[in-house]
């Protein structure tokens, strides 16, 4: 875990013990993994320090010392702002973590679309004094709820973006099943494509995507017929959940369009994105985060 205070626009890193002999430039793009744009921009600007100076980044380092880095500088904000009460999991310096209600779309998917999370947490930043725009790493379905990862400025969103892509930010729903689930554990492989018959609709398909989900039961509640089961993706398919668990005689509770029954109070599909891990990622302290269940 690397040790990192912030001062005005700079990370201020110590440098370990393992880091200490290797050049700046080496550093920056082997363990610091800053992008190419963003490299070009602090070499051309001058803006890197290394012991309070400005340094050749051929320079040698040695540990103990200090590397600041300038990824907390102000940049402008396009996101129109929306006033919604936010339910924050965690935050720090780099990144926050919103429990989205379901109804409420991650991001707009046009340009009168204003009324978002995304919308939301930029509202929260002009309010905060956050002089940056939001950066939502994943997204969820409307009528999903749960825990979204956002990035505070574009380094920790393109190392976040980065680590998504490997795989290496876990994420674990939460789905109310139709019906007892009689396995206590199981693999759902099977690829999904788009149904031709119906618009926005995903099926199992041979031509399809590969898909896997890993499923396991929570809690089997018999009197009401169903079952409560936490899912982990292995791909991030459209609709992946909805799909499998529907392709095995278990459609989510409430989602109509895979043939899941309807429930007055349930606004959607009973999915819930209940559990993130991942690395912070400018520390790379292991970071579990859980959004608690909305059904009784």
């Amino acid at each position: 875990m690397l040790e990192i205070n912030k001062t005005d626009k700079f990370a201020n890193i110590a440098i370990p013990d393992n880091w200490n002999g290797r050049t700046i430039e080496n550093l920056l793009k082997e363990e610091l993994h800053v992008p190419k744009k963003m490299l070009h921009q602090w070499r051309m600007n001058k803006s890197l320090y290394y012991k309070e100076e400005t340094h050749p980044w051929s320079v040698k380092i040695t540990a103990g010392e200090t590397l600041s880095i300038p990824i907390y500088e102000e940049e402008e904000n396009p996101i129109p702002p929306f006033d919604l009460p936010l339910s924050i999991l965690y935050e720090d310096e780099d990144i926050l973590v919103i429990n989205k209600p379901a109804g409420l779309n991650t991001h707009p998917v046009n340009e009168k679309d204003t009324k978002t999370l995304l919308n939301a947490v930029s509202h929260y930043f002009l309010v905060k004094g956050i002089q940056t725009k939001p950066r939502h790493i994943h997204r969820l379905d409307k009528d999903t709820s749960g825990a979204i990862l956002f990035a505070k400025h574009a380094y920790a969103g393109a190392l976040l973006d980065a680590a998504l892509a490997e795989g290496l930010i876990k994420r674990t729903y939460a789905a109310l099943v139709c019906g007892i689930v009689q396995k206590e554990a199981g693999t759902v492989d099977a690829p999904i494509g788009r149904d031709r018959h119906r618009a926005g609709k995903m099926r199992v398909s041979p031509s399809g995507k590969q898909a896997i989900t890993h499923y396991k039961v929570i809690k089997r509640m018999k009197p009401d017929h169903l079952t409560l089961v936490s899912c982990r993706l292995e791909t991030g398919r459209t609709h992946q959940i909805r799909v499998h668990m529907s392709h095995i005689g278990h459609p989510l509770a409430g989602d109509v369009l895979y043939g899941g029954r309807k429930y007055a109070h349930m606004n959607g599909q009973a999915l819930h994105a209940y559990r993130l891990n991942f690395l912070q990622p400018l520390t790379r302290q292991k970071l579990q985060v859980e959004s608690p269940l909305p059904w009784s």
